[in-house]
């Protein structure tokens, strides 16, 4: 297949679902972005799990309209993920695109092996996080961890969205170094810092009163988020400071759980389940603090938002976490697994006001100077030039050799 020497480059991007989280939001930002003269994107996905919402309004109010192939999923499923490659497979036949761009770990799999396949030029994976521990048991993992590897080696580059995952990808021998390139995630922060005349409308609707410390947590129900360490954790908060509350935003397959565990004292009466919110804005504007406690992250979302509303942040240690979270500068870090600490921590930040506000302005400014939807695109613009102007048997030695410059943060 040519590589072309005039515009529009046609990019074929694919990604397993279209649920809420950061990789919806990146795969429609770049797929909305790169949608011009010198570009021509389509995004492929496949279908949600029940509760993990949809970000389909979203795209098309972008202007994106993705192709659902109905057998792509996130799940492990021998048919239906034969059908999906056979369907990729027929379809980059036809499009012929010059790059295909794979997000997640199922889409990367099936979309590189199709690409692979079909002879497309250039062929680019984003891990956004990666499932290599936390998620799955031992044995699940280590095949996992074997299957990427084999991957990495039909993949032109591998992108990681933070420094940190791409020293794990290399630990975990997953690709050299010089494979491997950062481009920090780009949001559409804008909304977020506007967030403050949205201050109190709320805590109005939820009969908060404006003195009650307002805890917050924003994501998936999931078992990776550990928001069971989160309850645990505020327990001990409420045991000197008992008229706080917490808010869960969010949905998934823990939410029964979860929900049980807070109608027991003396949880019952302080956490309130809102399910998923497309007015974040408006939850940043009264939260005291926002927390985040997973597992196991590539970049967190959330976070980046709550920075960006200039809201206090406390989280785990985890993955791609530090390269946002500056301890005491731009948030405060915890250690996983542990309900004492992040209590503490929490108890800290509520006793502290203009330590916080100090802090969260640091990481306002720190979320705007990085993190903003027109660097992600002009850095993937640039990324896909360098790839395709590059000969087809020079294309993995000069990319090695390239790596460091393209860099994101």
């Amino acid at each position: 297949m040519p590589v072309p020497r005039e515009a529009p480059i046609r990019i074929a991007r694919v990604l397993s679902r279209l649920n809420v989280g950061g990789p919806s939001l990146h795969v429609i930002l770049l797929t909305a972005g790169l949608n011009d003269d010198a570009f021509r994107s389509t995004l492929i996905v496949g279908r949600e799990n029940p509760r993990e919402g949809n970000l389909l309004a979203h795209a098309r109010a972008r202007g994106v309209e993705p192709l659902v192939l109905e057998s792509l999923r996130r799940d492990l499923h021998p048919l239906d993920d034969g059908r999906a490659f056979l369907h990729l497979l027929r379809l980059f036949r036809q499009w012929r695109p010059h790059i295909v761009h794979t997000h997640a770990s199922k889409a990367g799999a099936l979309g590189r092996l199709a690409a692979r396949c079909a002879g497309v030029p250039v062929i680019v994976h984003t891990f956004h996080g990666h499932t290599f521990h936390s998620y799955f048991p031992p044995p699940l993992s280590w095949l996992f961890r074997t299957l990427e590897r084999i991957l990495a080696r039909w993949t032109t580059r591998i992108i990681t969205i933070s420094p940190t995952l791409k020293e794990e990808l290399i630990q975990y021998r997953i690709a050299p170094a010089e494979k491997i390139v950062v481009i920090p995630l780009g949001l559409e922060l804008e909304r977020f810092v506007e967030s403050d005349r949205f201050r109190g409308e709320l805590r109005r609707q939820l009969g908060v009163d404006a003195a009650i410390p307002l805890i917050c947590s924003v994501g998936r129900l999931v078992p990776v988020k550990n928001h069971a360490l989160l309850l645990q954790a505020f327990g001990r908060v409420l045991q000197h400071r008992p008229e706080a509350h917490l808010l869960v935003v969010g949905d998934g397959e823990l939410r029964p759980h979860l929900e049980a565990m807070s109608d027991r004292p003396p949880l019952r009466g302080h956490v309130s389940f809102l399910g998923w919110r497309d007015d974040l804005e408006r939850i940043y504007a009264d939260a005291d603090l926002v927390v985040n406690s997973s597992l196991n992250e590539g970049t967190p979302v959330a976070v980046i938002e709550a920075m960006a509303a200039a809201r206090p942040v406390v989280a785990t240690a985890v993955g791609g976490t530090p390269d946002l979270i500056r301890h005491g500068e731009t948030g405060w870090l915890v250690p996983s697994k542990d309900p004492e600490a992040l209590a503490e921590q929490i108890l800290y930040v509520l006793d502290h006001p203009e330590e916080a506000a100090r802090v969260a302005r640091a990481a306002h400014v720190f979320a705007l100077a990085h993190f903003r939807a027109d660097q992600l695109i002009q850095r993937m613009r640039e990324l896909y030039r360098a790839l395709l102007a590059l000969p087809e048997g020079e294309r993995a030695p000069l990319l090695q050799a390239s790596g460091d410059s393209l860099r994101g943060s």
